[in-house]
């Protein structure tokens, strides 16, 4: 265990039935690092990644997985236990509701309330102005998310995540839908991500 590291997973195995997935896999990231896992598919990327998103809970597979200098485990559907713990994962296949603007789907299910249950509309937007601002992101904040490209909806994730205060920002294939401009607009943002501490992991089956 070092404090260079904010992220260490150490032997990790695992199983499904018939096929290992993992066998005693290690590695460690450093922190404010954009730390590349390549591989071809079907090579246990996304697994790895599930375990330490807590998709996969601790009894389903074996090893050890520090973050931030603590042992930490996930119980069963404990997405939202690693989601606190400050890891967050955005997939491949996003999950935002295209009817709902940028600010909405960021702080779905957390937003700024008023006399008890009214949702404060200024603070909900004045909050997503100055998260997109404080990453660079350049994202329409009150513009419905369903009439975004693709590559802008793939920043309401990422900022999704970062308001959640993530330490650990996980990105599955993160460039397999996305054109050249785009895939040069999110290097770029992660460099930016980088200069603010936020530690990305960066899972891609591309080699290029």
């Amino acid at each position: 265990m070092s404090d260079d590291f904010i992220l260490e997973m150490n032997n990790v195995t695992k199983e499904f039935p018939g096929v290992v997935a993992l066998s005693d896999v290690s590695f460690n990231v450093k922190r404010g690092e954009i730390h590349g896992i390549c591989g071809e598919n079907g090579a246990g990327k996304s697994t790895l990644m599930k375990i330490l998103s807590g998709v996969y809970p601790h009894e389903t597979y074996t090893g050890k997985i520090v973050l931030d200098g603590k042992m930490i485990s996930f119980e069963k559907g404990a997405i939202r236990q690693a989601i606190e713990s400050g890891i967050s994962i955005v997939y491949q296949e996003l999950a935002l509701n295209p009817f709902s603007t940028v600010g909405e789907n960021i702080f779905l299910g957390r937003e700024p309330v008023r006399f008890g249950d009214v949702i404060n509309w200024n603070d909900l937007y004045g909050r997503t102005k100055k998260l997109l601002t404080t990453y660079g992101l350049e994202i329409p904040f009150g513009e419905t998310v369903g009439n975004l490209g693709v590559g802008k909806q793939q920043m309401v994730e990422i900022a999704k995540s970062l308001s959640e205060d993530a330490k650990v920002l996980i990105l599955d294939e993160p460039t397999s839908a996305l054109n050249q401009f785009e895939v040069n607009t999110l290097h770029a943002i992660l460099r930016t991500l980088k200069e603010k501490g936020v530690t990305c992991v960066y899972i891609s089956h591309k080699l290029e």
